[in-house]
C-alpha cells in the first residue's frame, strides 16, 4: 500500500508527528512518502491509497491558511476511495478545529479510520508511539 503524509508545521511538532507515523508505516510494511503541504500536488493524489493530513490548530481553532488550506482545499472532494487518518499539535483550546475536519470530511464521504490524533505541544514519547499506532492503523 503506498501512503503520503502530508502536513504544516509551524514549531516542528506536527513535523514530529508526520515522521513518526511515516516510521509506523514503514514498520506495518507501507511505502510511505512524506510532503510538507506546498508541495503535494492534486495530480499526485491518484499514486495513494492513504494519506495521513497533519495540520495543527492556528488562531481560532482553524487549520493553517496560506499553505496548508489552499492545498487541503485542492484535494478533498477526491478523497472518497483514500484511507485517510488525521492528525496535528495544539497549544490552546480543546481541539475543536480537528473536530471540525473531521465532521467536514464526513460530509465529503472521505473514508476516515478513526478520530483525528491530537496532542498538546511537543509529542513524549507516549505521543509518537500513539503517532506511529495510527501509521500502522492506514494498512490494518
Amino acid at each position: 500500500m503506498k501512503i503520503a503524509v502530508i502536513y504544516w508545521s509551524g514549531t516542528g511538532n506536527t513535523e514530529m508527528m508526520a515522521n513518526a507515523i511515516s516510521e509506523g508505516a514503514k514498520a506495518a510494511g507501507g511505502e510511505v512518502d512524506v510532503f510538507v503541504a506546498v508541495s503535494f500536488e492534486p495530480s499526485m493524489l491518484e499514486a495513494y491509497d492513504a494519506l495521513a493530513l497533519g495540520c495543527p490548530s492556528m488562531g481560532a481553532e482553524v487549520l493553517e491558511e496560506s499553505e496548508f488550506q489552499p492545498m487541503y482545499d485542492s484535494i478533498k472532494n477526491d478523497l472518497g476511495d483514500k484511507r485517510i487518518v488525521l492528525f496535528g499539535s495544539y497549544g490552546w483550546g480543546d481541539g475543536e478545529w480537528m473536530r471540525d475536519w473531521e465532521a467536514e470530511l464526513r460530509l465529503l464521504g472521505a473514508n476516515l479510520l478513526c478520530d483525528g490524533l491530537i496532542i498538546n505541544e511537543t509529542p513524549d514519547a507516549d505521543g509518537l508511539a500513539d503517532c506511529q499506532a495510527l501509521g500502522a492503523q492506514l494498512l490494518a
